[in-house]
């Protein structure tokens, strides 16, 4: 969010009175004065003010420092790899092998799309560094600042997005992601803390300025029962396939008193559905009522037979688009068991074998009482801060589950 500046070209005050100057820190100079009564307190807002913007202003030239760093070299290679894709392209013949060459296609955009992004990065960068040059030299007008400060932090979100692009190269990972939410029991502090979770995701997609909504909720008057969200941007999944298991919140000093909550995961997939055939007689569908449901009569239930794998939808306006939505998280989620049973396509899929370590594994617990914190059990990192967490801030844990998972594809 951008933040508001007041005040103006406002210039430091030459006071009359009792007046104490102090050396600051090497970085700045902060003046502590001692105001004689007659001076008003708009007078120390005008320092603080001054102390706020200087703030700012560092922030500013680390994150182009940052851009200055990276940009170039990336904006490069990315180039390089552009024309060496555009080269091959010229050499294929696209008619043999039209999946072969779809696949060419999505890279060359996304190729593009990084070229594009990175010179829009540089361009903000170089223009956030010329206004705080200029401020330096007083040839502006405090309005620009809030300008610089914008850009400043379209470059830290750009910055952000490409590195976890190179990060997050598996696949799926640049698809958006469907997230199923279920309280874990049936009690009153269960359905609450499943609440809370759902606030926390939808917090964290509102921090980065991405697109979340809660497509399906069966609350009653306790909390919720379940909940899916649909977060409908790039490396959604890559972001949150960590989250994917139990998590616990622990309200004593013992462990007898947890409420849990079970989080799935699988691909939202953006650009097209899953290109493949399910048969209709590997197929169960039903269309459940369920009490106090408002959608009751457009839920739509499939289950796959062969596999056991049962999906829903009931956010839809008609049956008919709940089939649809159901059918393609149906794909999804045997486009995810293909890939853990490491099979070429869904029908060679195992069904004996198939885990569902969202049930069962424990992810992460949140500690109420005492130290309050946040333990990741995957990763081990903990956090002593329980309210920043359930108020969206899990980029640390999500960081912490992607680089683990990097250090393992490279054993």
């Amino acid at each position: 969010m951008a933040a508001k500046f007041i005040g103006g070209g406002c210039s430091w005050r030459r006071f009359s009175g009792n007046l104490d100057k102090r050396a600051a820190t090497a970085s700045s100079r902060v003046l502590i004065f001692s105001v004689r009564s007659s001076h008003s307190m708009d007078d120390m807002d005008t320092v603080y003010k001054q102390l706020g913007l200087f703030s700012l202003k560092k922030k500013i030239k680390d994150v182009v420092l940052k851009a200055e760093m990276l940009a170039p070299d990336a904006l490069e290679l990315e180039e390089e790899q552009w024309i060496k894709q555009e080269e091959t392209l010229r050499y294929c013949d696209l008619w043999d092998d039209p999946t072969k060459s779809d696949e060419i296609f999505l890279k060359l955009a996304a190729r593009a799309k990084a070229v594009d992004t990175l010179k829009d990065l540089k361009y903000k960068a170089e223009e956030a560094k010329l206004i705080i040059q200029l401020d330096e030299m007083d040839a502006i007008d405090y309005s620009l600042f809030e300008q610089a400060y914008d850009s400043s932090l379209d470059v830290s979100r750009s910055l952000h997005h490409y590195e976890m692009s190179k990060l997050l190269s598996d696949q799926y990972d640049s698809e958006g992601a469907c997230m199923v939410i279920k309280s874990g029991a049936h009690d009153t502090k269960s359905q609450m803390w499943t609440e809370q979770i759902v606030s926390m995701y939808i917090k964290w997609a509102e921090k980065l300025g991405q697109n979340a909504r809660v497509a399906e909720t069966l609350r009653n008057r306790n909390g919720v029962s379940s909940a899916t969200i649909e977060f409908e941007f790039e490396f959604a999944y890559g972001y949150l396939l960590g989250e994917r298991g139990v998590h616990r919140l622990i309200t004593s000093s013992t462990t007898s008193e947890v409420s849990s909550a079970s989080v799935e995961i699988i691909p939202l997939f953006l650009r097209a559905s899953p290109d493949f055939e399910v048969k209709d007689e590997d197929l169960v569908v039903t269309y459940p009522a369920k009490e106090n449901h408002k959608l009751a009569e457009q839920m739509v239930r499939i289950q796959h037979l062969p596999s056991g794998i049962t999906v829903e939808s009931s956010g839809e306006r008609n049956r008919f688009a709940n089939r649809i939505k159901a059918l393609n998280r149906l794909k999804a989620k045997l486009l995810v068991i293909a890939k853990e049973q490491k099979v070429s396509d869904v029908y060679k899929i195992n069904g004996k074998n198939i885990v569902e370590p969202w049930r069962v594994e424990e992810t992460r617990r949140y500690v109420s009482k005492g130290q309050k914190m946040v333990v990741d059990l995957k990763t081990g990192l903990e956090i002593l801060d329980l309210k920043s967490v359930l108020d969206g801030n899990i980029g640390p844990l999500l960081g912490a589950h992607i680089g683990m998972r990097r250090s393992i594809d490279a054993i």
